[in-house]
C-alpha cells in the first residue's frame, strides 16, 4: 500500500453551509489537495496551532498533548486510510517507548493532534487518486469551499429516502447513543434538502 505525505495548507471558511469549514490537505511533493469539511471547533484547533497562538486555557487536543507527554507516549504519525461516503477515517500511530498502538480518530481531530506532535500526516494512494484535487492555476492558494462541497455531496445517500421527521428523530438518537458521526451525516442530509428549497 503506496502512502503520501500530507501537509497542511489551511482552512476556508464555508459561504454556503453555516458553521462550516474546509481543511486543505495538500501532497508534500505534488500539486493533488484533499478537501474535508470540518466543523468549527475543529478548525478553530488547527488554526490555533497553525497561527502559534496561545490560548489561555489548554483546549481538548493540548491537553491530549500534554496528557501524552506526561506518560511518555508519542503520536509517530498520521494515516487517514479510509474514504467512505465522503468521510475520511483516520488513526494515530502512538508509542509508549515499548509498544506502538493505533488509535481511531476523526480526521479533523487527528490532523490538530499531528500540528501539536509535530508528526508526519499520511494519505493511501488509493485515496489521493479517489478523493484529491489537482488545481492548475499556481497563483491559486486555496480551493474554494464551495468546490468542495459540490465535488463530495453525492447524488443520494442512505438517507435520502427517510422523510425529514425521521431524519430529525435519527439525530437525537445518535445524539444520546453519541453516535456523532452519524448524528452529522444526517445533518448534512437535512442540510443538503434545504439547500435545494431556497
Amino acid at each position: 500500500m503506496k502512502r503520501v505525505r500530507l501537509k497542511v495548507m489551511g482552512i476556508s471558511y464555508s459561504q454556503t453551509q453555516s458553521g462550516a469549514y474546509a481543511l486543505i490537505l495538500i501532497e508534500e511533493n505534488g500539486d493533488r489537495r484533499i478537501p474535508i469539511i470540518i466543523g468549527g471547533f475543529e478548525a478553530q484547533a488547527i488554526v490555533i496551532k497553525l497561527e502559534n497562538l496561545d490560548p489561555p486555557r489548554p483546549l481538548t487536543h493540548d491537553l491530549f498533548k500534554k496528557f501524552a507527554d506526561e506518560f511518555n507516549i508519542a503520536v509517530i504519525e498520521v494515516m487517514i486510510y479510509k474514504l467512505e461516503e465522503g468521510v475520511f477515517f483516520s488513526k494515530l500511530v502512538c508509542n509508549n517507548g515499548v509498544k506502538e498502538y493505533s488509535i481511531d480518530s476523526r480526521t479533523s481531530d487527528a490532523v490538530a493532534i499531528a500540528l501539536r506532535f509535530g508528526c508526519p500526516i499520511y494519505i493511501t494512494e488509493d485515496i489521493l487518486k479517489k478523493a484529491g484535487i489537482t488545481v492548475n492555476s499556481p497563483e491559486s492558494e486555496m480551493t474554494s469551499v464551495n468546490e468542495v462541497e459540490n465535488y463530495f455531496e453525492p447524488e443520494t445517500t442512505k438517507y435520502d429516502t427517510y422523510s425529514d421527521e425521521e431524519l430529525y428523530k435519527m439525530i437525537d438518537e445518535a445524539i444520546k447513543t453519541e453516535d456523532y458521526e452519524k448524528a452529522a451525516a444526517v445533518r448534512d442530509e437535512l442540510s443538503k434538502r434545504r439547500k435545494r428549497q431556497e
